[in-house]
């Protein structure tokens, strides 16, 4: 599969798409809400970054007891249900006076959540697309990302000053429960892909197998460290220009565009190893610049530009599926989205702490010069040659 036109005639796809888009719009318009608001009540760089970031610490507590429940309930049923608790927790977010531990406990919440939908989106999309067919279908919900986030950023400016942070979240709310209904009423009911009750202990038991392996676990750390501490980065934009962040997070999200549109597309499968590489660095490299402080249109050059570098995980994501089996693939994928996500709430807070103590600009050149570190520790495992010695017994 390796046009667009194959992508969307495939059923069930234009649906979970549409999901996904909304759900995106929804969050990156709610995010800059709630980050705009803690921000101008606090005037804390770290209370804002975690705002917007900090339900991903949650995803570590889904990962541990509620992931097996990815490949063990209906998909639809699930999706469903998902978002019409982000519906009603960003509905709660919205309620005037709220208290800041309150808000923070909604926010916690439905990260929690939010660790059981990726491998519930995921995995059905592995089982929607042949095969070869998901490093596409994943490109193109990434491009979704990217554009839902350009428009949600955009129009979230916009939004804040003509409603206010508070009724800009009831629009984010609004957005979960039209993706609820596209949800019920676009997507097949399909049974589970695994039998038996999800369990806490069910959950340990299938990520004590996925780790067991070493090429899995070099692509784990590859998949979650690097993005987190770069996303910290991002978390950090409100506090680095309160005028301008939306064109930052817009910028940020054109040149995940970009990128996953040229890999995902166009890029022949006998190039990709040779990119995976140097797209890792790209990820990072761009952000040293903000140790001098640049003036916005550098900033958002070098924004969009390391954005691109997003385009790896692709590359990793589709090394994890060619040696996860089947019946895992829901919570192989769930357990490296949560993953991602948790290590996003890390990188905010590591991230808004620096700031506190130095700059935002200093903050975030420091940790892209971590991530640069950190990636290229991780290099010698993921070299091509080693997954070709993957056996069946290591799965």
């Amino acid at each position: 599969m390796r046009t667009y036109r194959e992508l969307f005639r495939t059923p069930e796809f234009t649906p979970l798409f549409t999901v996904g888009s909304a759900q995106v719009a929804a969050s990156t318009v709610s995010g800059l809400a709630l980050g705009t608001l803690v921000y101008g009540t606090t005037r804390s760089p770290l209370l804002s970054a975690l705002s917007m970031f900090g339900a991903s610490f949650s995803q570590v507590l889904g990962a541990v007891v509620l992931m097996s429940a990815a490949d063990r309930l209906p998909p639809r049923a699930a999706m469903t249900c998902l978002a019409l608790v982000f519906c009603a927790g960003t509905v709660v977010l919205a309620v005037p006076g709220l208290p800041l531990w309150a808000l923070f406990a909604v926010v916690l919440g439905m990260g929690l959540a939010a660790s059981l939908g990726g491998g519930v989106r995921f995995g059905l999309l592995n089982e929607i697309l042949p095969r070869d067919g998901y490093l596409l279908g994943r490109s193109v919900l990434n491009m979704s990302v990217g554009v839902q986030q350009i428009v949600g950023f955009a129009s979230g400016g916009v939004l804040l000053t003509a409603f206010s942070p508070r009724g800009t979240l009831l629009v984010g709310a609004g957005l979960h429960l039209v993706a609820a209904v596209v949800a019920r009423l676009g997507l097949a009911a399909r049974p589970p892909r695994a039998q038996g009750r999800p369990s806490p202990a069910e959950t340990w038991r299938t990520n004590r197998r996925l780790w067991s392996s070493p090429a899995r676990r070099h692509l784990y750390l590859a998949l979650w460290v690097p993005n987190g501490l770069i996303v910290g980065c991002e978390s950090l934009y409100v506090a680095y220009d309160p005028r301008h962040a939306g064109t930052l997070f817009a910028s940020a999200a054109a040149g995940m565009l970009a990128g996953d549109t040229l890999v995902g597309r166009f890029v022949p499968k006998w190039w990709r190893e040779r990119l995976s590489a140097p797209l890792r660095l790209l990820l990072a490299v761009p952000y040293l610049v903000f140790l001098l402080n640049p003036a916005l249109p550098l900033a958002v050059a070098a924004v969009a530009l390391a954005s691109a570098g997003y385009a790896a995980g692709l590359l990793l994501q589709e090394r994890l599926l060619s040696i996860t089996p089947e019946e895992m693939s829901g919570q192989a994928l769930g357990l490296q989205s949560s993953g991602t996500m948790t290590m996003q709430g890390v990188g905010a807070a590591l991230a808004g702490s620096v700031a506190q103590f130095t700059s935002a600009s200093a903050a975030m050149a420091a940790m892209a010069a971590l991530s640069v570190a950190v990636t290229l520790a991780l290099a010698p495992g993921l070299r091509p040659e080693g997954y070709g010695k993957v056996s069946c017994a290591q799965t």
